[in-house]
This record gives C-alpha cells, structure tokens and sequence, in this order.
C-alpha cells in the first residue's frame, strides 16, 4: 500500500487526498441541539463526522446519534426524485415524474379544492424536520388556512403552553445558579446529552438534585441527593401535596406571593386536599420522602426545576400536571430571579438565544380572517386559543366525520401518521383523502399513502439559519452535494407559491432575504454570517437581567403569575379548571383484564423513533424492541429475560421482548418505542387524550401483559 492510499483510508484531509473538512450541522433531533459537526468530505461524498471543536454550544461534541450521519443521509431507502402513486394507497408502488410535473399537479388539485370546498379543506402539516416551520405555516396561511399543524400537536407544545397560562411565556431553568434543582423526568444521558453535562457541572459546584422518576435511571445513580418514584401520571398529584405541606410549614415567600402571584388563597384551599392521608395511595411515594424533599426546598436559597413537555404532558391529565408543578416556583419566590426559572422567549425555530428576531411577525404576517374553526379548535379550545394552529390529534377525525367541514386534502412535510394515538385510524383516514402529498427524506409508511412524494435534503446538504444561547448566530453552508434530485424543504414551498401563483412576494423572495428580514435589528446580515464560516455572537444580544419581567409585569390578565388562571376562568364555556386540578391518569380500559400500567415514551440514547432504527450500526444496539417490567410481575407471568411477550389492549396486540429490570415499578412497563414492527401506539386510545392541550397519553394507558404462547 502507497503512502496516498494510506492516507485516503486514513481519512486525512490534504491536498493529495483531496479530502476537505466542512463545518455543518446535525439536525437529527432538530432543533434541540442542532450540535456542529466537521464533516469529512471527498468528490461531494460524506466519509464520517466529527465533533466541531469550535462549535460554542457542542464544543467538539456528538451523541451517537449525531456520530451516525453518514449512515442516515445515505440510508438506502433515500427518495432520490419526485414520485406518483401508481399503486393502492399502501402498497408502496411509485413511477418517477419531474419536479416540473410534480409541482403542476400540487398546484393544479390544491387551488381545485379550495376553489369547490374552501381552503379550509386543505390541511398542512409539518413534521420531521422543523426547520422549515415557519415557511409552512405562512405557505398556508397565504394559501388562506389556520389548518396549519405540526408534530408538536404531540411533543414539547403543551409544557409552553402550561406556562403561558401561569406566566404569559416561557421559562427557563437557571441550573447553573441554583441551590437546588427538581429535576422532574430529568434523563438527560438518554435525551439531551448536553444538558447532562450542565448537570454534572452544576453538582460538582454544589447544586442539590431532587429527581423525580418512576424509573431508577443514569441521573438518578449519577446526580440524585432525593429520589421521588411516583407512578406515571401521578406527578400533578405530589406536586399539590408538595404544595401544601410547603404552605402548612410556612415554607414559603410570602411578600413574592403577595406581589406577584394570583390565585394563592384558591390552590392553597384545593392543595389542602393532598397530604399524609392519601399521597402514597394516589402516587406511590411515601410521605416521608414528600417531607424530605420539602425540607430540601425550604433550605435552598434557589430553586429551578425541570419539567420536560414530552414526559410530563404525554398524560389525560398532562397540562395540570405541568401547572402544579410550576406552581412550585411561584410558592417559593423562584420565578424571575437568579437560580430560580428565569422568563424567555424563542429567538428562532425554538431555540433560546438571548436575541430576538422577526420570525413570528414575518410567519403570520398572511394569517388568514378566522372563519370557520381549525381542526381540533372546537374540541381542544385552549390548544387553538395559545397556539393559533390546527391540533392534529382531531386531524383524522374530522376526515373521517366530516365535522364541522370536510378536509379533503392533506400538505405534508416529513409527516410520519405513526406518531398518533390509534394510527390505524389516522392511516384510513390518509387512505379516504382526495389528495395527499408528503415530503421526506426516506420512503416512509406514511410516504407510502400518498399520492406524490417529494425528496428532501438532509442539514448537510443545505444551508439554513442557526441560533444559540449566548447570542449565537450562524448561516451553514452546503457540505455535501445532494442526495438525487432533493431540494430543501423551503425551496419547495417557495417554488410552489410561485406556481400557484398564492400572491406571497416574500415567500417567492426565497430563504436567505426571508432571513434578512428576520435579522432586521439584530446587527447581522446573512452574507455577514456566510463570511464568517462558524455561529459569531450577534450584536442584538442582550443577557437577560433576573427581575426584569417582574418588574414590567408578566404577560397574563393579572400581570402576576397566576396559579388560578382568569384566561380559563373567562372562558366557562371551555368546561377547564382554572386551578391546577389533579385527575386519575388511566384510561377506562377493564383493570382486570387490563392490569398493568404501559408507559410507552422512553427514550433510547441511540434512536429516534424508526429513523435511527433504520441505521444498522444504531440498530444493532438494541436489534429487538424490548420492554422492561419489574422482577416481580416477570416471576409471576412466568418470563425470563429474552421471552416474547404480548402487550396487549383493547385495540390490539404487539409482541416485544422482556427485560425483567430492578428499575421498574411493579404494575408498571416501559416500553421503548420506535420499532414498526412492534408499533405500540396502534395500542393507544385516539381518545385517550388531555382535554387542555390535546396530548395523547402515551405514558399511562391500561394494558395486558402475558408470555407469548409458542406454536
């Protein structure tokens, strides 16, 4: 072997290899990270990825999910052109057309419908990724529906919505300043690496960890000072009584409450009902450890806290369960001051930056006169009112029934109809549209159902707008030359407002003036962040003084933080608790014949959901799904670890592998979803849903278990 080869197979990148090392980003698990990467390239060809050392928020960092792009961005079911359904809806049976044919036929059958049935009829939903969101939205709002949508109708939307009902915005954790941190659901070695590092940090530095988690997990071995187990569902339950022993003791700040909170006298009466007498029979946790935690509580000088929105709101009684947590802050005088939850708002596509940005005035800048009510906006009132968007877990009901108006077509981008509740369901209602169409990166089932498919880019084929916190900007460049004919998401919408002619002239501007309009005020140009070549700090930064919302008053009808809410309290029609009220979390299934507890929304550190199933290296280190279930209930079904075992429901059957664990609650299983050939949310009730928010509860439905009979 020569030197030259030598060094090709080394991966060295030099002239004489003609290797080049690329900045880029990672967007599997957009836009929570969105970590940088080095990405090693030859003849427009990805070779493998690095951590980006100079990336301030990664530093040189990658999980393995980002460690596995090479492996996804060209996973051989990769859509490389537009294609048609030739086909049953299903069957996967599809004939190469161009672009040009593509978008004439969107065109011509989208402008068709709103023509006979109004646009309203017409419905758009945006799912994997997110980065182009807000050109969805505006694309639909100038095509002149509400009936835009997204995945967040069932991930992380709830928990901002908690808190604009509290405290008219989002908050944030001050970890690094905190005596004491309630992490609620706190599994961050699984789901947000970077947040398990802030974490170490902080308790290297003395900050006290309360962890609250029906599971024994990583955080708990590696940070918890207290341990609380409630059983899932029940975390609005601990947090009232939390509340209450809190305010018996006097634990509380009482000139914070007198200034700034709303509603004490109200959930100081309702909390009174949650104490010694019954918290261990409603959650499990024996109220010795309650009085421990509150103890810690009213010894630490700050407290923060941690309410993850998919772990806590996936519940029938999530978003209470939210507000009473949060409530805790308030008890306490740590809201808006330092170590406590500091108010925050999105800079842009979710990310907190520490500056702001036009994006919200410029994406509904088209919003349509509201007519007739967006899908899910009569059933989920409170949803519609926060969030101004359609709730897509009502999507497959209204095109099934038809009430209060036909949907006839649906507009998707990386729509995956799995991630609902029942999705049976939801696939007859795809299979009963008159037209559907769905952008991806790889053939997906749901692609499968659709009339027209259209290939997307990965991060690494496309530039796009990057935030930070700490006042980070960054405009990526293309690292790797296109995968087939793709296109960015944006790209597509653009060229098809064009076609149909929608009247939108920034939109047919394109992306990068889009971005300029954004940044209006920050103190940076596109072409300002294209020169730079890696995130810079923006001039518009502005670190965020503790207090400083207090003291302009908080967004709500009362200026306070309001633990009775008057924005649900002026609405009786909507049939909502003002307070925080707590429910039982199941679902009305048999508990004889449906015993056990599921709690479906683990996390696995390698995956997310089938995209990283489908990496082979990824999916070898879990090949099977599996789900863990104590020692006990293993014993007494008679299953050893490696058995098949059915989850069962009143909707039907998936056999998965068991895995007795010491970590798990007796009565309860944890199952580790993802896995299509174990599809676990075709067990889930479609109306086994919270009433606030419209979350699915994923986290607590009634199942069976038993060992698989063999043949």
């Amino acid at each position: 072997m020569d030197k030259l080869e030598e060094l090709i197979r080394a991966k060295i990148p030099c002239p004489e290899t003609g290797i080049e090392v690329k900045h880029t980003v990672c967007a599997i698990c957009s836009p929570a990270y969105n970590c940088g990467i080095d990405a090693y390239v030859k003849d427009g060809k990805l070779l493998k990825v690095e951590g980006m050392d100079e990336h301030p928020r990664s530093r040189g960092g990658l999980c393995t999910k980002g460690l596995s792009n090479r492996g996804y961005v060209y996973r051989e079911d990769r859509i490389l052109t537009p294609l048609r359904r030739v086909g049953k809806r299903g069957e996967g049976r599809f004939q190469p057309i161009t672009w040009d044919e593509a978008y004439g036929e969107i065109a011509r059958k989208l402008l068709a419908i709103r023509e006979k049935d109004g646009a309203d009829a017409v419905a758009f939903f945006g799912g994997y990724n997110k980065w182009y969101r807000p050109w969805l939205r505006r694309f639909a709002h100038s095509f002149g529906t509400l009936n835009y949508g997204t995945e967040s109708s069932t991930c992380m939307t709830a928990g901002w919505m908690a808190w604009k009902v509290a405290a008219g915005q989002l908050a944030r954790p001050d970890m690094a300043h905190s005596d004491l941190y309630l992490g609620w659901a706190f599994e961050r070695y699984y789901s947000g690496y970077l947040n398990a590092q802030a974490a170490e940090r902080a308790k290297a530095a003395g900050t006290k960890f309360i962890i609250i988690d029906p599971r024994v997990t990583p955080t708990v071995e590696k940070l918890a000072d207290l341990h609380l187990r409630p059983w899932p569902g029940t975390d609005g339950a601990l947090a009232l009584c939390m509340g209450n022993v809190l305010i018996q003791n006097g634990w509380i700040d009482r000139d914070f409450i007198r200034d700034h909170v709303h509603g004490f006298e109200a959930y100081a009466a309702y909390a009174a009902g949650f104490g010694e007498h019954n918290v261990e029979r409603l959650t499990g946790v024996p109220y010795a450890q309650v009085l421990k935690a509150c103890e810690m509580i009213r010894d630490a000088r700050s407290i923060s806290s941690h309410e993850t929105s998919a772990p806590i709101p996936h519940h029938k009684n999530g978003l209470q369960n939210y507000r009473a947590i949060t409530a805790l802050l308030a008890l306490t005088g740590n809201f808006d001051r330092e170590g406590g939850q500091l108010p925050t708002r999105h800079t842009f596509t979710h990310q907190i930056s520490g500056f702001e940005t036009r994006e919200e005035e410029w994406m509904d800048a088209t919003e349509p006169e509201h007519q007739r009510p967006a899908v899910g906006e009569e059933r989920f009132p409170l949803w519609f009112h926060t969030e101004r968007e359609m709730q897509v877990v009502d999507l497959a009901r209204q095109i099934q029934e038809g009430t209060p108006y036909p949907v006839k077509a649906v507009f998707g981008m990386g729509m995956n109809f799995r991630m609902l509740p029942e999705d049976g369901y939801v696939a007859k209602a795809l299979d009963k549209l008159d037209f559907f169409v769905n952008a991806d990166l790889f053939m997906t089932d749901t692609c499968k159902m659709a009339d027209l498919v259209l290939p997307v880019c990965s991060s690494l084929e496309r530039g796009e707008l990057e935030t930070y916190p700490g006042g980070y900007a960054w405009f990526t460049q293309p690292a790797i030359d296109r995968v087939g004919e793709s296109k960015s998401d944006v790209e597509i919408l653009r060229d098809l407002a064009v076609r149909m002619d929608l009247g939108d002239e920034e939109l047919a501007a394109g992306y990068e003036a889009n971005i300029d309009y954004m940044l209006a005020g920050v103190g940076v140009t596109v072409d300002q962040l294209k020169q730079a070549g890696a995130p810079v700090k923006v001039p518009g930064y502005r670190p965020y003084v503790p207090g400083a919302k207090l003291a302009q008053g908080l967004d709500t009808p009362s200026g306070k933080f309001e633990l009775y809410s008057q924005l649900i309290a002026a609405h009786p029609e909507w049939g909502l608790d003002p307070l925080p009220t707590y429910c039982d979390p199941l679902d009305g299934a048999d508990p004889e014949k449906h015993p056990f507890v599921l709690c479906s929304g683990g996390r696995l550190p390698h995956a997310i959901h089938t995209r990283l199933h489908k990496v082979d290296w990824l999916r070898s280190m879990q090949p099977e799904p599996t789900a863990q279930l104590s020692v006990e209930d293993a014993q007494a079904l008679g299953l050893e670890a490696g058995d098949d075992m059915e989850l069962y429901t009143p909707r039907g059957t998936i056999v998965v592998k068991a895995k007795p664990s010491h970590r798990v609650q007796k009565g309860v299983v944890f199952f580790y979803h993802g896995y299509s050939e174990a599809d676990v949310n075709s067990l889930m009730d479609k109306d086994h849903v919270d009433p606030y928010s419209g979350f699915p509860a994923y986290n607590a439905t009634r199942c069976g278990m038993r060992k698989k009979a063999q043949p």
